[in-house]
């Protein structure tokens, strides 16, 4: 048997590779858009609760063809409590392999490719679905996921107005100033969710409670805005799907089922179900089904978190690593 050789990169080295906004956003189009066509393969999300303490793992898994030509399994813990212990809520990895043979052709972090590609999917979903104009960012959580939501999108909107907020007074005052300075703009960290979330044009619930709970009250979206709840227990009433005008997700079939999800009541109550939804983001940005059509509609976007967006942003950070000269070369077999 020939040597079978894999690409290890670690946290340090996906942080040399400095990727850049536009390689992000490019890496998870590319994948909606092969999403949209047919041209993938996905799995719905597996859940591991090991029982000792509060959190758990998702296993993710997929494979797009050609051009990114990849199969990929991604364990990702969920533990909200790590912060006390001084670790990142979400740590995790990504395995990528030749879908035609199986062998494996790299092994990373994904702790960052999470954080990344979830920001990228909540841009792209505005970038389809919310007005172009759009001036006001809302955004409720601070941690995991939150930064890259803000960053991307204010890549594409630049926004002149940003509000954040997060439970804890230290943890949204510490992420209002590091996006301060990194997006060199004033962005405040409001006291309370209706100050963040009122009247914005572009809504993001990242939120990390315990239960279910109706934080997010339906009163406080003006017509035209764009929803994005997507926090692992829901804070938004069951009204929020009422005042509508498109009800999209990132796959139906990881949404229509399962413990978890912002939207799981509005599924199992009917109010999200295959005759109210309109089309799976990937069909938007394959062009097979419109996106936003008037300044007039308010539109959602639910996504849980697709594979396939991990293994093609993880697909781009191994070809730029291979170009650059990043990573660990081992010897698999």
């Amino acid at each position: 048997m020939p040597p079978i050789y894999i690409t290890y990169l670690n946290r340090l080295d996906i942080e040399e590779l400095k990727i850049t906004n536009d390689e992000i956003l490019s890496a998870i189009e590319t994948s909606l858009a092969a999403q949209g066509r047919g041209d993938t393969v996905i799995e719905p999300r597996v859940h591991l609760e090991p029982g000792a303490a509060n959190g758990h793992f998702n296993v993710l898994r997929g494979a797009i063809k050609p051009p990114i030509d990849r199969a990929g399994v991604k364990i990702v813990g969920d533990f909200v409590d790590n912060y006390k212990l001084g670790l990142h809520s979400e740590l995790g990895i990504l395995a990528l392999f030749d879908p035609r043979t199986g062998a494996p052709k790299a092994i990373m972090d994904a702790s960052g490719i999470t954080d990344m590609r979830t920001g990228a999917v909540t841009a792209i979903g505005a970038k389809y679905l919310a007005r172009k104009g759009s001036k006001v960012l809302g955004h409720v959580g601070a941690r995991g996921t939150a930064y890259w939501n803000v960053r991307l999108l204010d890549d594409l909107f630049d926004f002149d107005e940003i509000r954040v907020h997060s439970r804890r007074e230290e943890s949204r005052s510490s992420f209002a100033d590091r996006l301060s300075r990194d997006l060199g703009k004033k962005v405040v960290a409001t006291a309370d969710w209706q100050s963040c979330i009122e009247g914005a044009d572009i809504v993001v619930e990242a939120s990390r409670l315990d239960k279910p709970t109706p934080m997010l009250k339906t009163e406080w979206i003006r017509k035209g805005a764009f929803v994005v709840p997507y926090g692992t227990m829901s804070a938004i009433e069951l009204s929020l799907t009422d005042i509508m005008s498109k009800l999209v997700v990132d796959d139906w079939g990881q949404c229509k089922s399962g413990k978890f999800g912002s939207l799981r009541a509005h599924v199992e109550t009917g109010k999200l179900s295959e005759k109210t939804l309109h089309a799976e983001l990937g069909q938007i940005v394959a062009g097979l089904k419109p996106g936003r059509e008037s300044d007039a509609e308010t539109n959602l976007l639910w996504h849980r978190g697709l594979s396939l967006s991990d293994i093609a942003l993880g697909h781009a950070m191994l070809e730029k690593a291979e170009r650059i000269g990043v990573g660990q070369r081992l010897r698999f077999a």
